[in-house]
């Protein structure tokens, strides 16, 4: 077996391996959200159905992030990468195969499921192999497997669509099947110590006794309603109130989550340098809601500049994950990092799984501006939930 020492030249392979697996897995989650305008069209449901149709998937996730976090403490971030990948693959291609919408659903759900391996995986993954100084950037990295994750989507999905969803659902069943081969020839285990000579303050429950980690996790949830509406509604807002065809909303939710990968980086690295994962997160969460609100006024005025602003939102809106995860990483240690970052997936993902049929619904009532204005509180909320950074112990 090759050796476990962490060179830099290993670390970064990790981490191209844990972006891979997890940008594959998030073509899964996110992409379903791309074929919104054909079930509105082709399958005769209003926003509110189809919102929770594409919504499936991230609801999956609920169920099994923390199971997932449990076993990648137990069996290492390997293991859980390969099975969890093929698991994704063999229900994307389940659900391609049915042509009922109901069976469609079902394998939207169960793989959601397997999908949650990675996020939890992948991520316990880049922190064990990096060290503190180099973690934010690291982890801004992984982090963009999202956002290339649904702009790979968003490229590919709905031209696919036009032949049908069972077409279209090939695609991230495909591309999970390659995931899992990779991971399970590649990946290494991260160079840890042995849980039997781990000092006691590393094996306690960093949830009790303190509050950080539930704060982080609150406001995480209210930081994520905005991204999961702008990547949810961006495509069918464009094709239907602003008259783009397919391909070229595709191609804007393309780039518009490119940089919005970009602004990943760019915080994690930002993090590095000022010493602090939360501390941007303030300012993050305020640009975002004043990014919604300007994005709601422009979109009730009917200003072009609201195409510009959904843009900018795609890219604010996601910008803060990646801290938090590695702040959630960093307090909860090596031998409990994998359930704290599941809880922190599980909150982000059950607020991912509810915003798209309420917010449909709210849409297909008052409209997208009153939607975008509501959506601007969220993050507003989020600010005083912030806490200060603690020392990084573990």
């Amino acid at each position: 077996m090759p050796s476990r020492s962490a060179g830099p030249a290993r670390r970064w392979v990790m981490l191209t391996l844990a972006l891979t697996a997890t940008m594959c897995a998030n073509v899964f989650i996110n992409g379903v959200a791309f074929l919104i305008p054909t079930l509105h069209s082709d399958r005769g449901l209003d926003l509110a159905r189809a919102g929770l149709v594409s919504a499936l998937p991230s609801l999956g996730m609920v169920f099994t992030l923390v199971a997932w976090g449990y076993l990648v403490d137990r069996a290492g971030e390997r293991r859980v990468l390969w099975a969890g990948s093929a698991l994704t693959a063999a229900a994307a291609f389940g659900a391609a195969a049915t042509d009922s919408l109901t069976g469609t659903g079902v394998f939207l759900l169960l793989g959601g499921m397997a999908a949650a391996s990675s996020n939890t995986a992948s991520g316990r993954l880049v922190v064990g192999w990096f060290p503190a100084h180099q973690r934010g950037l690291a982890m801004g990295i992984r982090q963009t497997a999202q956002p290339l994750g649904v702009a790979l989507g968003a490229l590919v999905i709905p031209n696919l669509a036009h032949h049908g969803i069972g077409v279209a659902l090939l695609f991230p069943a495909t591309v999970c099947a390659v995931s899992a081969l990779a991971c399970a020839v590649s990946v290494l285990d991260p160079p840890r110590p042995p849980r039997a000579e781990a000092p006691a303050e590393h094996l306690a429950n960093p949830y009790r006794g303190s509050a950080l980690l539930w704060r982080i996790h609150v406001m995480s949830v209210l930081l994520v309603v905005p991204q999961v509406l702008v990547w949810t509604f961006m495509l069918v807002w464009l094709m239907s109130s602003k008259g783009w065809s397919a391909p070229a909303a595709g191609a804007l939710v393309t780039v518009s989550q490119l940089l919005g990968a970009a602004g990943r980086i760019a915080a994690g690295r930002w993090s590095d340098r000022v010493g602090s994962r939360l501390r941007p997160v303030r300012s993050i969460a305020a640009t975002a809601a004043l990014t919604m609100a300007v994005l709601a006024l422009c979109d009730l005025l009917d200003s072009p500049v609201a195409i510009a602003a959904i843009v900018l939102a795609s890219v604010i809106t996601v910008s803060d994950n990646g801290l938090a995860f590695t702040a959630i990483a960093e307090i909860a240690g090596p031998f409990w990092s994998g359930r704290a970052l599941g809880a922190q997936n599980t909150s982000q993902l059950f607020a991912a799984a509810v915003a798209p049929p309420l917010f449909g619904g709210l849409i297909g009532v008052f409209g997208y501006p009153v939607a975008f204005a509501v959506c601007a509180l969220f993050p507003l909320a989020a600010m005083p939930a912030v806490p200060a950074d603690p020392p990084r112990a573990r």
